[in-house]
């Protein structure tokens, strides 16, 4: 699906994903960027498809102070999913190469970066992953 998100959600800077404790409840992005290559063909190979992390961020409270980093407005290709733990690599990645099959085949121009953002809400966990649109 394609989404026109109107404003950037502001996350600040962390050095690595929280995957357990109370710390994997609070919002978190991760950027990717994406093997050019590998991120227009219908058929990417999972292996070589994710380059290099260039941030991670976990949504601040309004008092905490550091770098900020951003999931941009604008338009994005959208999946999500609702599961009862947080989603391993293995398994979001395997959602942003079908999300990519399906951009590909409805003929959007997906750019080389991945958004992958986790969150908390009603009771699981979500994961979504963006794509922007060029």
């Amino acid at each position: 699906m394609n989404l026109n998100l109107r404003e950037a959600i502001l996350y600040k800077k962390i050095e690595e994903f929280p995957c357990q404790g109370t710390e994997a409840h609070r919002e978190t992005l991760l950027c990717h960027e994406l093997n050019p290559a590998q991120s227009r063909s219908i058929e990417p190979q999972k292996e070589l498809l994710l380059g290099k992390l260039l941030f991670t961020g976990q949504k601040a409270e309004d008092d905490e102070k550091g770098q900020i980093v951003t999931l941009p407005e604008g338009l994005y290709l959208f999946e999500q999913c609702r599961h009862e733990a947080v989603l391993n690599q293995d398994e979001w990645l395997d959602m942003a190469i079908e999300q990519q099959k399906d951009g590909l085949w409805e003929r959007n121009k997906p750019g080389n970066l991945l958004y992958t953002r986790f969150l908390y809400e009603d009771g699981s966990f979500v994961t979504q992953v963006f794509r922007p649109l060029i």
